[in-house]
């Protein structure tokens, strides 16, 4: 497998989850790999799982411009170049007081726009340069509550408008930079079974109801699911396309 082989690539929130699959699917692509993380010790894992011939890890919190700056220039200069992004890094607010809108606090919507909007933001502005030196792709990873709306099971309104300004975003820088060669697309997932989704692994009702949310398997889906899209979006076969939204989400938004 070697889709891309002799690119760069700079995968945000690397340490668990899609991150850390998307930057092994990336490695065993043949990509010299760039990984962002705030949690230092579950990032040495991902590295290690790479080999440190063919990775970059560096531990930056991605909310803080002065931080990110520096890292994406770390990470150009390390490599002498950069032709990929993928944007994993984000959470839920839930715990920091995200809810349904009469409920979340405002310091729990701030807290999650951050982390879900403002980190694409900031990655996308410091990296674009290198990017369109060489005609690159960013992919920025959303969700399928970006696209619909959420019942009581998935009432976080922060994350949902925060995910669905990344789709906003992107699809905006998408036709902005398009004249320059620069693509960028969106993943859309369902519920993967992930670090982050924890609480609804671990919700029977939710369980439950997997064969209505997501019919095709009646299953949560893998981070490996969502590293495969990633990998044909950053890759040359995906040249023709920009500012698609990609659901990987197990027929969740077709319902």
């Amino acid at each position: 497998m070697t889709r891309l082989a002799r690119k760069v690539i700079l995968v945000t929130g690397a340490a668990s989850g899609i991150g850390r699959a998307a930057a092994l699917r990336c490695a065993a692509e043949g990509a010299r790999v760039v990984i962002f993380d705030i949690a230092a010790d579950a990032l040495v894992e991902t590295a290690a799982a790479i080999g440190e011939e063919r990775v970059l890890p560096v531990v930056v919190d991605v909310t803080q411009p002065v931080a990110v700056e520096a890292a994406v220039a770390q990470a150009v200069e390390h490599w002498g170049r950069l032709d990929g992004v993928f944007n994993v890094a984000g959470g839920s607010g839930r715990r920091h007081g995200d809810g349904p809108v009469d409920q979340c606090t405002v310091e729990g919507w701030h807290w999650t726009l951050d982390l879900n909007l403002t980190s694409v933001f900031l990655i996308c502005k410091y990296a674009t340069p290198a990017l369109l030196a060489s005609r690159g792709a960013i992919v920025n990873l959303a969700s399928v509550l970006g696209l619909v709306g959420g019942d009581a099971d998935f009432a976080t309104h922060a994350y949902a408008a925060s995910k669905a300004g990344v789709i906003g975003l992107s699809r905006a820088m998408a036709a902005y930079y398009a004249p320059a060669g620069l693509r960028v697309n969106v993943i859309a997932p369902g519920l993967i079974a992930t670090p982050m989704s924890q609480r609804a692994q671990q919700d029977p009702a939710i369980l439950a109801r997997l064969p209505q949310l997501q019919p095709l398997t009646g299953a949560m889906g893998t981070p490996e699911d969502v590293a495969a899209a990633a990998v044909y979006l950053l890759s040359d076969e995906a040249r023709f396309v920009t500012g698609a939204v990609l659901t990987v989400d197990g027929g969740w938004t077709v319902r």
